[in-house]
C-alpha cells in the first residue's frame, strides 16, 4: 500500500490530508505489518478522516461500522433475512426440516454486516471501527477473533478467512477504557490538537481564500481557547468552520466583535462560550 512513511505523508497529502510525522509512520506500519490501528483522541482532529483518506489514496473500498451504545452481532457481523426465510419454508411444505435447514442456512439468505463484509472482500478494502468507545464492552469480545485471525464464525456455514487482510482502523475517542486484548491486537495512535504549524497549513490548504495574516490570527485564537479550561476545546474541525465562517462574513481582522459574534462556531456550550468572552485578550496574542 505504501512504500515508505514520506510516501504515505505525500499521498494523503494529495487527498488534502496533512499527516504529522507520527501519523504517517504509524499509518506506513499497519500497512507494513498487517496489523490494526487503533486512533484515539479527541473529537474532530481527523481520526475518521485518517481511515476515509487511506481508502482513497489505496483505491480501495471503505467500509464502515459506526459504534454506539446496545450495537450487537447482528449489525456488526451478520444476520439472517428471517422474512424471506419464512417465505422458503412455507414455499417448501412438503419437504423435511433438514431439508428446509439446508437451505435456508445458505449464502443466498444470508445478510452480511460490515465485518464479515470486509473479511470476505477480494478487493483493497478498509474497515473503519468507529468510535469503538461507545459500543459495549461485549462488542470488544466480538472484535477478538476478526483483528487476531483476520476470520469470522458462521456456525452454520464454518468459518471465513478472510483471502486478503483489509487495512483496519479503529477510532475511540476515550470515551471509556478499552480492553487490554483489544489494545494489544492494534498498532497505538494518538492524535491530539496539532502544532501551530501543521494546523496554519490545515488552514490554508481547507480554506485557500483566507489571507496569510489572518489565517495566523485564527490560529492564534484557537490555541489559546484551547488553554482554557473548557468542557469542550475547540477542534481542528471547528478551527476550519470558523475560518470559512470568517471568510464567508467577509472579515479582513480580527476584532473583539467579529469574535464574540462568531464563538459559536468554536464552542459548543454557553458556559464555554462566556468564559472564553470574560478571559480572551485579542491584544495579548
Amino acid at each position: 500500500m505504501f512504500t515508505s512513511v514520506d510516501d504515505v505523508s505525500a499521498r494523503l497529502a494529495e487527498t488534502g490530508y496533512l499527516a504529522s510525522p507520527a501519523v504517517a509512520t504509524t499509518a506506513f506500519l499497519a500497512a507494513r505489518l498487517g496489523k490494526p490501528l487503533l486512533v484515539e483522541g479527541p473529537a474532530g482532529v481527523g481520526k475518521t478522516e485518517l481511515a476515509k483518506a487511506v481508502a482513497q489514496v489505496a483505491d480501495a473500498r471503505l467500509v464502515r461500522l459506526q459504534c454506539y451504545e446496545g450495537v450487537d452481532e447482528s449489525r456488526a457481523l451478520y444476520e439472517w433475512n428471517h422474512a424471506k426465510q419464512l417465505l422458503r419454508i412455507s414455499a417448501g411444505r412438503d419437504e423435511s426440516w433438514d431439508e428446509a435447514r439446508t437451505d435456508i442456512f445458505s449464502e443466498e439468505f444470508l445478510l452480511p454486516r460490515p465485518l464479515l463484509t470486509a473479511i470476505r472482500g477480494e478487493e483493497p478494502t478498509v474497515l473503519l471501527i468507529d468510535e469503538i468507545d461507545k459500543a459495549d464492552v461485549e462488542m470488544e469480545g466480538l472484535l477478538l477473533e476478526v483483528l487476531s485471525d483476520f476470520q469470522v464464525t458462521v456456525p452454520e456455514l464454518g468459518t471465513v478467512t478472510a483471502t486478503r487482510r483489509p487495512f483496519v482502523v479503529l477510532t475511540s475517542n476515550a470515551g471509556r477504557e478499552l480492553s487490554e486484548a483489544l489494545r494489544r491486537r492494534c498498532l497505538f495512535l494518538h492524535i491530539g490538537f496539532p502544532e501551530e504549524e501543521l494546523e496554519r497549513r490545515i488552514v490554508t490548504l481547507k480554506v485557500p481564500g483566507l489571507d496569510a495574516a489572518l489565517t495566523e490570527s485564527v490560529v492564534r485564537v484557537v490555541g489559546a481557547l484551547r488553554a482554557m479550561d473548557l468542557r469542550k476545546a475547540p477542534s481542528v474541525a471547528e478551527t476550519v468552520d470558523w475560518a470559512r465562517t470568517l471568510l464567508a462574513l467577509g472579515a479582513d481582522t480580527l476584532d473583539e466583535t467579529v469574535v464574540r459574534d462568531t464563538l459559536g462556531v468554536l464552542l459548543k456550550h454557553q458556559d464555554d462560550v462566556l468564559k472564553a468572552a470574560a478571559k480572551l485578550d485579542l491584544d495579548a496574542l
